[in-house]
C-alpha cells in the first residue's frame, strides 16, 4: 500500500514537475526549506514503518506541519534580517541522518540474520551428510 502511494506520488510529480511553471528565484528559499522538512518527514515515516508503530494521521500532519513551520521560519527570519532557517536545517538534516542510520541498521541486521541462517542450513546439510557418509562404512 505504501509502495503504491510512493510510486504514484513520484509519477504525479513527475508530470506535474514537467508542466509547472518555474520556480520565481525569490521563493527559491522556502522551496528549498520545505523539501527538507518532507524529506525528514518521509525518512521518519520509513523509520517508524520498520519499527511497527506508522501512523497515517501523525505522519500526514508531521509532513504539512514541519513544512509550514519551516517556511514560516525562513520568512520570519527574511524580515527579521537573521537566518533562521538555519536552526531548522540543522535540526531537520540532522534528524534525517539519524532516521536513515536507523533504517540502513534495520536492514544490515535483516541482511546479517539471513547470511546467518544460510550458514546454519549449510552447516546442518553437510552434518547430514557426514552423517549419512559414516553410516555408509
Amino acid at each position: 500500500m505504501i509502495l503504491i502511494a510512493i510510486i504514484l506520488g513520484c509519477a504525479i510529480g513527475a508530470i506535474l514537475g514537467m508542466y509547472a511553471p518555474i520556480i520565481p528565484y525569490s521563493y527559491s528559499g522556502y522551496l528549498a526549506i520545505a523539501i527538507i522538512a518532507a524529506l525528514d518527514s518521509v525518512f521518519g515515516g520509513i523509520s517508524s514503518v520498520l519499527k511497527g508503530n506508522f501512523d497515517l494521521k501523525i505522519f500526514v500532519t508531521g509532513f504539512f506541519g514541519n513544512a509550514i513551520l519551516a517556511m514560516l521560519l525562513t520568512y520570519l527570519g527574511q524580515r527579521l534580517n537573521v537566518d533562521i532557517y538555519l536552526a531548522a536545517i540543522v535540526v531537520f538534516v540532522g534528524r534525517m541522518f539519524t532516521n536513515l542510520s536507523m533504517i540502513r541498521r534495520y536492514y544490515l541486521d535483516k541482511w546479517q540474520k539471513r547470511k546467518q541462517e544460510n550458514i546454519e542450513v549449510k552447516v546442518e546439510s553437510e552434518v547430514k551428510v557426514a552423517k549419512a557418509k559414516k553410516e555408509e562404512k
